[in-house]
């Protein structure tokens, strides 16, 4: 699906299916340096079983045109006008990495846009290396390569996964390097900016679920653990999986998804 949203041509995946807004719909919003193609497991999986799919690419990545946002704040404020574009009234999201800090300002701001709220692999702040920041904008393909490392658990790296015969590592840096140059470090240099986590936590009043990963070392399982005490609602824990969770362990996180919706 693509529309024209503030001049700028928007990409968005529907699973495959025709997208009816009106049905129970559900939202996926992508982390830094990622794009629709992150959640592929996720909205082909749903949108088969009778819910409506949208992941839409942010400006500056994926199929999207235009240039990235430099904040949290800005990215939220760009979902709710996408979902009210395409005709959503209200939606379940499920937030990635730093979607998931979108996630925390969509559903704490525009809690009439919000149903349930989904947080994976995230944190109520996401602290970044000023040495990946600087790498994100001088050697991005550098960037790229050490963050698909740090991204993965043991099981990641060794294939041995719920998704035979691929690739995370070559499929991760490939999907990062087809967003437009800037973007990651756009995203990386917002996610260390944001601090308003914990007031947007306090803020949440739909359902909540929050998915933390035992190998994941960009945000920890402490972090997740604070992120749940926070916002309160349901959490899974995936032990074996890093990061990358919903690639990583895509039915692990599919079947917590179909229980919590």
């Amino acid at each position: 699906m693509k529309i024209t949203l503030n001049d700028t041509e928007i990409f968005a995946s529907t699973g495959g299916r025709e997208f009816d807004p009106s049905g129970k719909t559900l939202m996926f919003i992508h982390g830094s340096g990622q794009s629709h193609l992150g959640f592929m497991l996720q909205h082909r999986f749903f949108a088969n079983r009778g819910w409506q799919c949208v992941t839409p690419d942010m400006p500056g990545h994926g199929l999207s045109s235009g240039k990235a946002f430099k904040t949290v704040e800005e990215m939220a404020d760009w979902y709710a006008s996408f979902m009210q574009a395409v005709g959503i009234k209200k939606s379940s999201i499920i937030g990635h990495s730093m979607g998931g800090l979108i996630a925390l300002e969509l559903a704490s701001r525009y809690s009439d846009l919000v149903s349930k709220a989904v947080f994976i692999s995230t944190a109520l702040a996401i602290s970044v290396n000023d040495t990946l920041i600087d790498m994100a904008a001088n050697d991005e393909s550098k960037a790229i390569a050490a963050m698909m490392d740090w991204a993965h658990g043991s099981t990641g790296h060794k294939h041995q996964h719920t998704v035979p015969g691929t690739s995370h590592m070559i499929y991760g840096s490939r999907v990062m390097a087809s967003n437009a140059s800037g973007s990651l470090h756009a995203g990386l240099s917002a996610c260390k900016a944001y601090t308003n986590g914990p007031i947007a936590a306090a803020d949440i009043t739909c359902p909540t679920l929050t998915i933390i990963c035992g190998q994941d070392k960009m945000t920890p399982r402490k972090t997740g653990l604070a992120l749940h005490s926070a916002l309160g609602g349901e959490m899974l824990e995936i032990p074996q999986s890093g990061h990358m969770s919903i690639t990583e362990q895509p039915i692990e996180v599919n079947k917590a998804l179909q229980a919590f919706f």
